[in-house]
C-alpha cells in the first residue's frame, strides 16, 4: 500500500517536528491539536525552522513553500480517518493515548495504519485495545526531529509485515534511518539514556557534584554533546520522570527507581526549558544552575 497522506496527532514539540519532515518528503499532512493555539505555534514553528535550512542551504525556497503547503491542520480528530498513516504524539501518558484512539477508531479506513511516537509504552498493550492489531506499531522519532537521524520502529506481537514494511518506506523517504527494537520497556535509544539521565540526577541529589560540574564532566570527560542534566531539561522533567516509571514499573527492578530529586522538581513544575526552570534557570539571557 502506498502512504500518501499522514495524520498527525499532537502539535507539539514532537508534533510539529514530525509534520515537518513528512512535509519535505512529499508527504500530505494534517495536523491536529485539541487546541488552535497549538496549531498556529506549531506551524509558525516549521515554517521559522524551515526557513532556517532555507539560509544553511539544506533546503530550498521551492521546498519550504510546496513543504507548507502540504501541511493542513484541523482541531477535529475524526478528520484524520481519511488519512493511510496515523502517528500519534500526544503527551506521554498511556491514559491520554488510549482516549485518543478511542475516539478515532471507528472512523478509519480499513487499510489505514495506526503508530505511537511513544518513548516507552508497550506497543503490544496499546495495539491490543485497537481493532487493528495487526496494522499498530511503534514510530519512535527522536528530538528534534528535523535533525535527529534515528526513528525506532517498535513491532508489537500481532503488528503484520506488510505494517512493518510500509513504515520502514516511510522512513527512508524521510532520509532517516531505523533501528528495529523489540517491545520491551523504553525500547532501545530510552531504555539506555533515561537510566544515565537518572543516575546524573543521584549523583546531583546525593551531593557528589553540582549541576556545572556533572554536566560538564560529561561534555568534557565522555565528549557528549550536552550534559545530562542538560539534556534532561531540553527533553522535559516530566517525560524523563514518565519513561522511568514505566521502566520501574514494567521490569521491576530497582535500578530503575526514579531519583526522588527527579520527582520534586516535577512536582514543583519545573520541568526544563519549556516551563523556563528545570536544573537551569532559563528566564535570564543565559542558563543558570539551580544547584
Amino acid at each position: 500500500m502506498a502512504i500518501q497522506t499522514i495524520g498527525v496527532i499532537g502539535a507539539g514539540q514532537m508534533g510539529n517536528g514530525i509534520a515537518h519532515v513528512l512535509a519535505l518528503a512529499e508527504y500530505n499532512v494534517l495536523l491536529t491539536d485539541i487546541s488552535q493555539e497549538a496549531l498556529d505555534s506549531a506551524l509558525e514553528i516549521i515554517r521559522n525552522n524551515m526557513e532556517r535550512q532555507v539560509s544553511r542551504d539544506k533546503i530550498s525556497q521551492a521546498d519550504m513553500d510546496a513543504g507548507l503547503n502540504r501541511i493542513t491542520s484541523t482541531l477535529t480528530l475524526t478528520d484524520l480517518g481519511k488519512t493511510d498513516l496515523v502517528i500519534e504524539a500526544a503527551t506521554e501518558r498511556e491514559t491520554v493515548k488510549q482516549a485518543i484512539f478511542d475516539e478515532l477508531l471507528p472512523h478509519l479506513q480499513p487499510h489505514t495504519i495506526l503508530t505511537s511516537n511513544t518513548s516507552s509504552i508497550s506497543i503490544t498493550r496499546l495495539a491490543s485495545r485497537t481493532d487493528r492489531p495487526e496494522k499498530f506499531m511503534g514510530f519512535h522519532f527522536m528530538n528534534p526531529v528535523p535533525v535527529m537521524q534515528l526513528v525506532e520502529l517498535i513491532r508489537g506481537i500481532a503488528t503484520d509485515t506488510e505494517t512493518f514494511d510500509a513504515c520502514m518506506e516511510v522512513v527512508e523517504k524521510i532520509k532517516k534511518t531505523s533501528a528495529t527494537a523489540e517491545d520491551f520497556p523504553g525500547f532501545i535509544v530510552n531504555r539506555i539514556l533515561m537510566p544515565m539521565i537518572n543516575e546524573a540526577v543521584y549523583t546531583l541529589y546525593e551531593g557528589v557534584g553540582n549541576v556545572k560540574s556533572i554536566d560538564q564532566s560529561m561534555r568534557l570527560g565522555a565528549n557528549h554533546p550536552m550534559g545530562p542534566l542538560e539534556l534532561a531539561d531540553f527533553i522535559g522533567l516530566d517525560t524523563c520522570l514518565a519513561i522511568m516509571n514505566v521502566l520501574h514499573e514494567g521490569l521491576a527492578d530497582t535500578k530503575y527507581r526514579p531519583c526522588p530529586l527527579l520527582t520534586k522538581y516535577v512536582e514543583a513544575g519545573w520541568l526544563g526549558r519549556k516551563t523556563g526552570r528545570g536544573f537551569y534557570d532559563y528566564r535570564g539571557e543565559t542558563p543558570v544552575p539551580t544547584r
